[in-house]
């Protein structure tokens, strides 16, 4: 890897390097817990360069590169980004993420997938790297490539890493998605999981089956976009049900919305079964909602759209479990529950309903909850399965990862800035995400390592039309070489 671009999209991209490797990852499969593929064509890659590679135990991929002549004694600089991507696509969409590749367009500027996501989240950090590691004529001292597995589905390889595995005591982190800011601390969390068995009844003599279906949602980040207050399709689809079945006596077969308890849901549906005189009121019903809802989500989620058409099913669900289920997903919070009072503009506390999965034998929905301070989030955690309790119904909190707490002294933060000036001629901006990075989980680990995230502009990573900035990746580039050169010139602040 990686031969030619042979894509028109990529053809003439700067810098060439750079955008044949992502065009070489567009190629690759990358699902969480499946990027052994990649790994291992990246990995067989790296030792016919002559660089020394080792895979953990975890699956993480450490390839180290020798520092260029006369920096040998630099010190050693860790630069990490993750292999998975988040796999959206759009209803309808024949992709499979298991082996079509992604087929990027150029539009305005920017390199775009139409139907699905990109994956430019991560892997322009992971083409940032690659493009590193093979190009002979940068400056730079000793260099570890730390690229993570499983990132997006519970960060599993920040998590395994193993403390003795990196030496470095410096670390750039390439996986924030705002060109011109910087990045030194990043929101922790944890999933609440929930799952309840149910009773299955027959269908009602004299009831017609009705498939709901309710899209056209933007979707998005969990944590970046949680604070625009995007449509969540299964928080709406819910009120949806409520008022039908206010209405009529409604019962509800089965209830499914989003893929990934990271993304904001763009997509929910449902089967109901209601009287045959009801039927035609129905989509007259679903119209006024529609509406009403495009109201609501004015300038924000206007595309939202609801739909019905005739179904078959033999079983619906008891009406008990109908009426706990709607109850407690109508009030299961959703959304930013704390703004920070220590840094302005930063989401300090919120919560993602970002799966459900219902039908009449089985049932279950999957939180994400994130927050600045860890008791923020485990608070907010246990109100979920407190209102799950409420029901009877099981929950539980799974895969907690540790926030990254701020260093506004960082050294390398500094150096990063006064290289940013002296590039750009502008300042930069210093952040904190309302995200998951893997920093803190590696912190862990490593408590000593001094850390600094950046990367491109990337717009609508883990929704369909992910979108990356293409001028941006050249400035990362031009950014990254220059932090090697400065961290490992001499008399370096470090």
């Amino acid at each position: 890897m990686p031969p030619a671009i042979a894509e028109p999209a990529f053809s003439n991209l700067e810098p060439v390097a750079v955008w044949t490797h992502f065009a070489r990852l567009c190629r690759i499969p990358r699902q969480s817990k499946a990027e052994g593929p990649l790994r291992d064509e990246i990995r067989q890659w790296a030792l016919a360069k002559g660089l020394v590679v080792r895979v953990d135990g975890a699956g993480n991929l450490l390839i180290c590169k020798p520092p260029s002549v006369g920096r040998e004694d630099a010190p050693v600089l860790v630069v990490q980004a993750h292999l998975d991507m988040v796999c959206q696509k759009n209803p309808g969409v024949a992709h499979d993420f298991s082996r079509d590749p992604i087929r990027p367009l150029r539009r305005d500027g920017w390199l775009v997938a139409e139907d699905t996501t990109l994956g430019a989240d991560n892997g322009i950090g992971v083409a940032l790297i690659l493009a590193v590691l093979e190009d002979a004529s940068l400056v730079h001292g000793p260099i570890e490539a730390l690229l993570t597995v499983d990132e997006e589905a519970g960060m599993g390889g920040a998590r395994g890493l193993e403390a003795g595995v990196l030496k470095g005591r410096l670390l750039l982190n390439l996986d924030t998605e705002q060109w011109g800011e910087f990045f030194m601390g990043c929101a922790g969390g944890l999933d609440v999981n929930v799952r309840r068995e149910g009773t299955a009844e027959p269908l009602p003599p004299g009831f017609e089956a009705w498939r709901i279906d309710l899209g056209g949602l933007r979707g998005g980040h969990s944590g970046v976009d949680i604070h625009e207050e995007r449509g969540n399709a299964i928080k709406l689809l819910v009120r949806v049900l409520r008022d039908l079945e206010r209405r009529w006596p409604l019962r509800l077969a089965d209830l499914h919305g989003g893929t990934a308890r990271n993304a904001l849901p763009r997509e929910a549906s449902a089967t109901v079964v209601l009287p045959s005189r009801q039927v035609e009121t129905l989509a007259a019903s679903l119209a006024s909602w529609q509406s009403l809802l495009r109201l609501e989500l004015l300038g924000v989620d206007e595309g939202l759209n609801i739909v019905c058409a005739p179904a078959s099913v033999g079983r619906v669900m008891s009406a008990q479990d109908q009426a706990l289920w709607l109850a407690s997903l109508h009030a299961a919070p959703h959304g930013v529950r704390r703004w920070s009072r220590r840094v302005a503009g930063v989401v300090e506390t919120s919560s993602n309903l970002g799966v459900v999965a219902l039908d009449p034998a089985n049932g279950s929905c999957n939180f994400m909850v994130r927050s600045l301070i860890d008791s923020g989030s485990s608070a907010l955690a246990d109100e979920i399965v407190s209102l799950f309790a409420l029901s009877g119904t099981p929950a539980e909190t799974a895969g907690h990862y540790p926030g990254w707490a701020p260093n506004p002294a960082s050294p390398l933060l500094a150096l990063c800035r006064s290289v940013f000036r002296q590039e750009f001629g502008d300042e930069s901006r210093v952040q904190i995400i309302h995200a998951g990075l893997e920093c803190g989980l590696i912190a862990a680990s490593y408590p000593d390592l001094d850390m600094v995230s950046f990367g491109p502009t990337i717009c609508g990573a883990h929704a369909p039309g992910e979108r990356v900035e293409i001028a941006s990746v050249g400035h990362a580039w031009q950014l990254l070489t220059a932090i090697l050169a400065a961290v490992s010139s001499p008399g370096a602040a470090r």
